[in-house]
């Protein structure tokens, strides 16, 4: 009998390690680097195969440079890495095709003072360099958008927007201000589009590699994690719901052609708006439904965690360059009414 009491009280210890080491992962730096010596799956594209072309410079990617990594998906889009790519011959192609890039930004009440200077500063050095490019800034204080020396074929555009009582709802409601402006304004000037949080800061370049039909990013939390410990929306009420998925996407950063992120913005807000008709909020809001949406329609591109990275995380072998980063985040402070 106590042996049966001793296997069963065993195996409930068990079932609790898995949730035990992600609380760990977001509270210990020493486990943030284990968890980075767990390998990531690795591309399957066979040598002398071409990938899913998203763009006909994309020919010149070398999946093999990065042995480390997993540099292609499944579905054979590729994962941008720092080492495939030849940044010269990427900028060459796209300034001959003629793509330029609206990039949107949201930063309504106390983000506006906090984040968005450094920001748009940052951005005029390593954002897109050398293409034209339109910022779109969305805030309830158009009057306090601070003065940006732009350079040449950059501008700036402020638009003001309604401040929402909740953080979640300023969050959620994004995609409907972005795909209502790629109709009205963005459409006719850009071929593509970037939207950002604006609690980020550019530190390396960010740029044409990561141009594509439908450009998804990396989460740097997520991507050395199983997926079993993908924060998914684990509802079923919701329309985010999901039980599996490919990777984990983070929604601080998502791009693409003008008409994917009009396609994606849409049906995002059509997802919140239902689940608000059914009183469901989705776990991570927005990045939920984004998730959801990247699962069902797969990304022809994906940016490793390179393009947004955190270095709370500590030490990762596998990012060479950090190209975003996080900027210290303070909730208490910027979040209250």
């Amino acid at each position: 009998m106590r042996f049966f009491q001793k296997t069963k009280c065993t195996l409930k210890c068990l079932l609790w390690v898995p949730a035990a080491l992600c609380a760990l992962y977001f509270t210990c730096s020493s486990m943030n680097i284990f968890i980075g010596f767990q390998p990531m799956e690795k591309c399957t594209l066979e040598h002398g195969k071409l990938p899913t072309l998203d763009n006909s410079v994309d020919v010149s990617l070398d999946f093999w440079s990065r042995t480390d990594v997993q540099t292609c998906t499944t579905w054979k889009a590729p994962i941008i890495w720092e080492g495939m790519f030849d940044p010269k011959i990427y900028d060459q192609n796209h300034k001959k095709e003629g793509s330029s890039v609206a990039l949107t930004v949201f930063a309504v009440g106390r983000y506006l003072d906090e984040y968005l200077e450094t920001f748009l500063n940052s951005s005029e050095h390593h954002f897109m360099v050398g293409l034209p490019v339109s910022y779109y800034v969305f805030t309830d204080m158009p009057e306090k958008v601070p003065h940006i020396d732009l350079g040449p074929q950059r501008t700036l555009k402020v638009i003001k927007v309604q401040r929402h009582s909740r953080w979640q709802d300023i969050s959620m409601m994004r995609m409907k201000v972005i795909s209502d402006v790629i109709e009205s304004d963005i459409r006719h000037h850009s071929t593509h589009v970037f939207c950002f949080d604006v609690d980020q800061v550019f530190t390396g370049r960010f740029g044409s590699e990561a141009l594509g039909d439908s450009v998804a990013l990396l989460h740097a939390y997520y991507y050395h994690l199983p997926k079993s410990y993908y924060t998914y929306d684990r509802n079923p009420k919701s329309k985010a719901y999901m039980e599996t998925g490919d990777f984990y996407y983070h929604a601080a950063v998502f791009g693409g052609s003008w008409k994917s992120v009009k396609s994606l913005a849409e049906a995002c807000y059509q997802n919140i708006m239902e689940d608000k008709q059914n009183n469901v909020e989705a776990l991570w809001h927005d990045e939920s439904h984004l998730n959801k949406y990247l699962w069902l329609h797969k990304p022809s591109r994906v940016l490793s965690p390179e393009y947004c990275w955190d270095t709370q995380i500590g030490y990762r072998s596998d990012i060479q360059v950090t190209r975003l980063l996080w900027a210290p985040k303070q909730y208490d402070k910027l979040r209250t009414p």
